[in-house]
């Protein structure tokens, strides 16, 4: 069985960075026919021989296991609770294996904002698969797809965007938390730690004592806090006092000196190039334009 809705957008819906050209869901029984038939022009392809596509696609795998083999992955085996991503001109096959059913959702796109992310190397066809998991939040986002393409209300292209790039955020997030909470200590420990950076904003805590503190050692620490953060602990603990002051600023009567020092900036001047750094404008004009 096979439910698919092919889409056309304009030059309009292209700058808004990312349009959606094709939606749907295969379900396919034991030893049933893959690639199933309905396929428009371009897109049907033989597993034997694969193909190359002119857009993204992102593929989710409810039920069953199959192979995927690209121009940059070997034979790979996949299974439910797998994503994987194709690429631009990049050759491709994939598909069930006989004793297995197969059951999977793709939504097929492109756009800048993609080109972006991949220039930027947070996706790859170095890497395309994505071991997930069963995500129901994912089977929702999808049928929401299919179900806008169908409805085709207006302005479509534009809700469509918004799921699939969604659906590339939980994808990308899913994954690093499930790799990240392998190691329940180190998850304890990065979640104290910001629990008491945020405690202890106009406090004299230093990164070096609260490694202390936790017990471990202060390049380790910031070696793992940034591995789940993004973040070194220190631009943390700036950002957050950061944001301290724009609340200080905005509802209190303290000086920029006394704002500065409370939250244990080095110098009133050193917390006003921060401050600027950071928003864009000196405290005394954010004051002004906040009060």
């Amino acid at each position: 069985m096979q439910k698919s809705k092919y889409l056309v957008a304009n030059d309009r819906d292209a700058l808004w960075g990312l349009t959606v050209s094709t939606v749907g869901m295969d379900e396919v029984e034991i030893g049933g026919e893959y690639p199933t038939k309905g396929h428009a022009d371009g897109y049907y392809f033989d597993m034997d021989r694969g193909r190359r596509l002119n857009e993204y696609q992102m593929l989710y795998l409810v039920n069953g296991e199959g192979f995927f083999h690209s121009t940059h992955v070997e034979e790979t085996k996949i299974k439910a609770g797998d994503m994987f991503l194709l690429f631009p001109g990049e050759w491709h096959t994939y598909g069930p294996k006989k004793s297995s059913k197969w059951k999977s959702y793709w939504i097929g796109f492109k756009g800048k904002n993609m080109d972006d992310r991949v220039k930027a190397n947070f996706l790859s066809p170095d890497k395309p698969i994505y071991h997930l998991g069963y995500s129901a939040g994912i089977i929702e986002l999808y049928d929401a797809a299919l179900r806008t393409a169908f409805e085709e209300p207006p302005y479509s292209q534009q809700i469509m965007a918004g799921i699939v790039n969604h659906l590339i955020g939980m994808m990308y997030s899913l994954e690093r938390n499930i790799e990240l909470s392998k190691n329940l200590t180190h998850v304890d420990m990065i979640n104290k730690a910001r629990l008491r950076i945020r405690e202890e904003l106009e406090s004299e805590l230093t990164i070096q004592k609260l490694a202390e503190n936790l017990g471990v050692s202060y390049s380790n620490f910031r070696k793992l806090f940034k591995q789940y953060t993004g973040l070194s602990p220190a631009l943390y603990q700036q950002d957050l006092r950061l944001q301290r002051a724009k609340e200080l600023l905005s509802t209190t009567k303290l000086s920029i000196k006394e704002i500065a020092y409370r939250l244990n900036f080095e110098s009133p001047d050193y917390f006003s190039s921060k401050f600027r750094m950071k928003t864009g404008v000196k405290p005394s004009d954010f004051r002004e334009q906040n009060s």
